[in-house]
């Protein structure tokens, strides 16, 4: 085990952070107002009473966003945790499906499924991460039968206070980043470099975003409203209608 370098995070989040926002903006900047439609519940911001086109289109690039932060981040966090516990224990990212990280401590094979947070998968995604970690297990086993091999489910932020799930453990916040590091506090010290350059990239995000809302909003006004009203049956049709029935109605 190596002390971790503090400044060595520093540097790693400098350089790789700007991916975040690159692609962050990339997936506004490629967004099509047809698609994030036809993904969309329209009975929902009927029963929300949203009535104007801008709020309609704004909660539909919002949620299209938020979605793909968690994952775009999601991606960034698990390699600064990678990164991390390669510096301390000489931890590689794990070639097993299903499987992040690999590492030694004491005698003991660690295997971690790496998670934003702690509320990140259903029953069956559940089952199927512990599914790969038998499939590890077994591959990792063969050439050394006796291998103390331990899984771990870790998860960047939150918290679970009960971490032994029987056949692997859940840490989360503040016990994944110690688990991987050696450092109880690394969950507060790298909130600081994350910021680096936010204001600047945020900026940049916010014009193009502010783009997308103005030219959604004009696309939806002339396909979507009657008199400058949401034409909800319009919408209802472009989102849920049986396409064959319309070309057969059409035929005939």
């Amino acid at each position: 085990m190596q002390p971790l370098n503090i400044a060595d995070v520093k540097v790693y989040v400098e350089n790789n952070i700007g991916t975040f926002h690159s692609k962050r903006l990339k997936s506004i900047e490629n967004l099509k107002l047809s698609k994030i439609l036809k993904r969309k519940n329209p009975y929902l911001f009927k029963a929300k009473n949203i009535l104007t086109a801008q709020d309609l289109v704004q909660t539909l690039v919002d949620a299209h966003l938020s979605s793909q932060e968690e994952t775009i981040f999601g991606d960034f966090l698990e390699g600064l945790a990678i990164h991390i516990n390669n510096k301390v224990y000489g931890g590689v990212k794990s070639s097993a499906e299903g499987v992040d990280l690999e590492f030694n401590n004491e005698g003991i094979r660690y295997i971690v499924s790496i998670k934003s947070g702690p509320n990140w998968g259903n029953s069956s995604q559940i089952n199927k991460m512990r599914d790969s970690f038998k499939k590890a297990i077994r591959v990792l086993r063969t050439g050394n039968a006796q291998l103390h091999i331990i899984p771990v489910n870790g998860c960047c932020y939150g918290r679970d206070n009960h971490p032994d799930k029987g056949d692997f453990f859940k840490y989360c916040g503040q016990k994944f980043w110690e688990f991987i590091s050696g450092n109880p506090d690394l969950y507060i010290e790298i909130i600081k470099p994350l910021g680096y350059k936010a204001k600047q990239k945020n900026d940049e995000f916010l014009k193009i975003y502010s783009k997308i809302i103005n030219k959604f909003t004009l696309e939806f006004n002339l396909d979507f409203c009657d008199d400058g009203i949401i034409s909800w049956q319009k919408l209802l049709k472009f989102n849920s209608s049986d396409l064959n029935k319309s070309r057969s109605e059409k035929v005939s």
